[in-house]
């Protein structure tokens, strides 16, 4: 029986995956305590205060599509004290609250980082300094488009790229909220209708189309693997693609490790 193998949420949009062993859907699709805060660029303005959207495309900040290095970053989020760490080996050390002086420290470590990266190029472009560090950091709502979804894959998908990719392929790459295991390889993109997991029953909407966040190792920061070309050469797939995404039927509810899955 197929079933939820794993939970990640993404406090920080394009930051560190955050495992869990519960995630609550609201809803409005989106994951409570996911992408709740980002950094964006100084030609950009809050998306609510120009237009009302209430959703952040990747252009408009920080994301690993263009800022690869990012991975490298382990950070922490403390959604009751609502203080973020940053941590980089010995090279950066930050944990600080989302008060006025806190955002900035965090703005200028972060600023710092990628500036020492092999992605300095692209923060040192027009418009982009200096970053400012958005959300209120318990709204959810700087996800890449305009109507929340919940993100699933199989693992068995992930070991099928993993199998033929030359470097090492794991499910933190895909940035999905919800691994499931027990079914093959791909099933999930034919989902078709209602999908249960555990006391959430969700509407299956399309698959994922993926972009360059994919390359990079969720380790090093380094792209080392062209997955994008993998997916499309490999698996013949006209667009590179993988996993799907859900939308909830009946409401908000909650989604654990463990809990079975049931398709149709």
């Amino acid at each position: 029986m197929p079933h939820v193998a794993a939970l990640y949420r993404h406090p920080v949009k394009g930051f560190t995956p955050e495992e869990r062993s519960e995630l609550v859907v609201q809803a409005d699709g989106r994951v409570e305590g996911d992408r709740v805060l980002a950094f964006r660029f100084a030609s950009d303005v809050d998306p609510q205060e120009r237009d009302g959207m209430d959703y952040w495309p990747k252009s408009r900040g920080l994301a690993l599509m263009e800022f690869p290095s990012l991975a490298r970053l382990r950070l922490r989020y403390d959604d009751v004290a609502h203080r973020v760490s940053l941590t980089d080996g010995e090279h950066l050390s930050v944990d600080a609250p989302l008060d006025e002086e806190g955002r900035r420290r965090l703005e200028d470590a972060v600023t710092s980082f990628v500036l020492s990266s092999p992605d300095a190029r692209r923060l040192e472009a027009d418009g982009v300094l200096p970053l400012r560090l958005m959300g209120d950091g318990t709204t959810s709502r700087f996800q890449d488009r305009p109507r929340g979804f919940v993100s699933l894959h199989g693992s068995a998908s992930v070991a099928a790229v993993d199998a033929v990719a030359p470097a090492p392929v794991d499910d933190r790459r895909f940035r999905s909220n919800i691994v499931v295991s027990g079914t093959a390889a791909w099933d999930e993109l034919n989902w078709v209708g209602r999908v249960r997991i555990g006391d959430v029953s969700f509407d299956a909407q399309q698959p994922i189309g993926r972009c360059a966040a994919i390359m990079a190792n969720p380790d090093t920061g380094v792209r080392d693997a062209r997955l994008l070309r993998t997916l499309t050469t490999e698996f013949d797939q006209g667009e590179p693609t993988l996993g799907i995404l859900l939308l909830p039927a009946d409401g908000a509810g909650t989604v654990r490790v463990g809990d079975e899955v049931i398709v149709g």
